[in-house]
């Protein structure tokens, strides 16, 4: 089915299939956190200056986890399941910060799906460089109708 210029919609909860994974490879660069900052005019030192930062445990600046949170809904808007697919619950742990100019590899499998409530439970998980785990967690999902 087509909507609006030719956008089509997403999968639907019957055309989707447990164990569907999606892989993404996210580099975060300045232009990214300048553009977060700006948006949400969050001022927190600890994203963006290096001195302040180095007087953390953290040592350097650290990524907004809500960057990382938009990372992954946009995949589940643009993939899996994709366009008029809508979040209704998510349950994200943020297990190590992420760093500015770390890439990172996230993964989102269909873990469940319950066709009579037209909702996917997609488990989400991302790794650094260093293959640590920096997110996990579970979105519930309803695919388009």
């Amino acid at each position: 089915m087509l909507i609006q210029k030719g956008i089509k919609l997403g999968k639907k909860v019957d055309e989707l299939s447990t164990g569907e994974r999606l892989h993404l490879i996210e580099k975060i660069e300045d232009k990214d956190l300048l553009l977060y900052l700006g948006l949400t005019n969050d001022s927190n030192p600890l994203y963006i200056q290096h001195d302040y930062a180095a007087e953390t445990p953290y040592k350097k600046p650290i990524v907004p986890v809500i960057m990382l949170n938009g990372i992954i809904t946009s995949a589940i808007s643009k993939h899996i399941p994709g366009p008029g697919s809508r979040i209704i619950e998510q349950s994200l742990m943020y297990t190590e910060p992420v760093y500015h100019y770390e890439t990172i590899n996230i993964v989102l499998e269909v873990q469940h799906i319950n066709i009579s409530q037209n909702i996917v439970d997609i488990h989400v998980y991302a790794t650094n460089e260093e293959e640590q785990s920096v997110l996990e967690g579970i979105i519930k999902v309803m695919p388009p109708v």
